[in-house]
């Protein structure tokens, strides 16, 4: 009897290392599968969250397929003023349906952002008439810094030194370029408008 018994656990071993076999394999082929198929999406900015200036969240994909030009904004700097007048003036004539400017408040620079959210909401549509929206106030630098705004200065590889520091993102999330608070945003209207031309097309090769 010692030889049948001999064979009935040879073959019992056989079957457990054929099943670990079968098992490592299926895994395997499913963790190619997921480096093939489920690679992780490459963010864009349109790709992330934010919120609202009543704190609520907020998918900037909402945006996406239009030209966006992101700012700092602060409401008491010696740059509110000619920024804001001339960033609505932007959105007025090249806005809404292709364009639109994202304002971030940030209190970062020489602390001239104090007031709430909603308070630098009122501020900005009470005094300047912005149609565009002004969001949660935000850290743009240090490892509190807003995922969002960290992709706009990881990508253009330049770090906002002070206020209404301006990013232009493509309709497809991309960092087409920046400009410094001092900069006159006339500069910024071929730039837009040649996005917008590129848009105008588009949708009419798709039709």
């Amino acid at each position: 009897m010692e030889p049948l018994t001999t064979l009935k656990y040879s073959v019992s071993k056989a079957r457990v290392i054929g099943v670990f076999l079968s098992v490592f394999l299926c895994t395997s082929i499913l963790c190619l599968l997921q480096l093939r198929f489920l690679k992780p999406k490459i963010k864009d900015f349109y790709s992330f969250e934010v919120k609202d200036s009543r704190g609520r969240n907020i998918s900037l994909e909402k945006y996406r397929g239009k030209a966006t030009l992101v700012v700092n904004v602060a409401s008491y700097c010696q740059n509110t003023d000619k920024n804001y007048i001339a960033l609505q003036e932007l959105h007025r004539e090249f806005g809404p349906s292709h364009f639109t400017v994202l304002a971030f408040p940030c209190n970062q620079f020489g602390e001239s952002e104090p007031s709430s959210s909603q308070e630098i909401e009122s501020f900005a549509k009470g005094n300047y008439g912005v149609t565009f929206p002004v969001f949660h106030k935000i850290k743009i630098l240090g490892s509190e810094a807003d995922p969002a705004f960290k992709f706009l200065i990881d990508s253009s590889k330049k770090e906002p030194r002070w206020n209404f520091w301006k990013y232009l993102v493509s309709p497809e999330g991309k960092v087409v370029k920046f400009w410094r608070p001092e900069e006159p945003v006339q500069s910024i209207k071929p730039e837009v408008a040649a996005l917008i031309r590129q848009i105008i097309m588009k949708k009419r090769e798709d039709l």
